[in-house]
């Protein structure tokens, strides 16, 4: 390229590199330059570094200022253990509904089972890792379907129930000590001539699904 033509012209020299521009900059732009300063013409990288603004500390600050009476929320008591056992005809050790959360007449509840170390199923089952039997999992959700079934004022008995049989179960997730086991058993279809009633429940740990299936219940006659 000729000089006249171009902006900018290089003199190469070994250490030293000129710079000049031909047009109206007078003097000519020198800039010396050896290979420990060539750094200068390479362009400075940009901090891939994220300054974020966080709000967790002052969310860690007010949870700290709640009461811890008043950092969680209980259940609510919708039906309590001595209103639960005159309606079913479980007793120790085999009761295993706590508390009755919510209800429908007719149509579902939801209990919870607190589950404790003390319970006397954990010596056998098992000693160095406490998991609830699965068995009796289905067992206290079938009480809380017996909860639905077993009040006359909306339709049922007062009269015992037996399983008819058992579809579907699944188990997803072992319930261990300490956790509080959440049952929701919905009315699907009841036949009053057969004394037929089929049901859908699930367990949850948690927002987990720790159990579910389905359920047929028989009504035994009335004494």
């Amino acid at each position: 390229m000729a000089a006249s033509n171009s902006i900018f012209t290089i003199s190469p020299s070994r250490n030293v590199a000129r710079i000049s521009l031909n047009h109206s900059l007078s003097p000519p732009l020198s800039l010396p330059l050896n290979r420990s300063s060539s750094v200068a013409f390479r362009p400075k990288p940009r901090s891939s570094s994220l300054v974020l603004c966080s709000t967790d500390e002052s969310k860690i600050t007010a949870e700290k200022e709640i009461p811890i009476e008043l950092r969680y929320e209980a259940f609510p008591t919708v039906m309590d253990i001595n209103q639960i056992r005159e309606i079913l005809p479980h007793r120790f050790p085999f009761l295993l509904v706590d508390r009755v959360i919510e209800y429908t007449p007719g149509v579902s509840a939801v209990a919870i089972k607190n589950v404790t170390i003390n319970d006397n199923f954990f010596p056998g089952h098992f000693p160095e890792r406490p998991i609830m039997p699965g068995v009796l999992m289905v067992e206290a959700m079938a009480q809380v379907g017996g909860i639905v079934m077993l009040q006359p004022e909306v339709g049922g008995s007062k009269s015992n129930f037996f399983f008819a049989g058992i579809d579907k179960v699944r188990f997803r997730k072992p319930v261990t000590a300490g956790d509080t086991l959440v049952m929701k058993m919905t009315l699907v279809k009841m036949q009053k001539r057969f004394g037929i009633a089929k049901m859908e429940g699930k367990a949850y740990v948690g927002n987990t699904v720790v159990c579910e299936g389905e359920f047929l219940m028989a009504m035994g006659k009335e004494e």
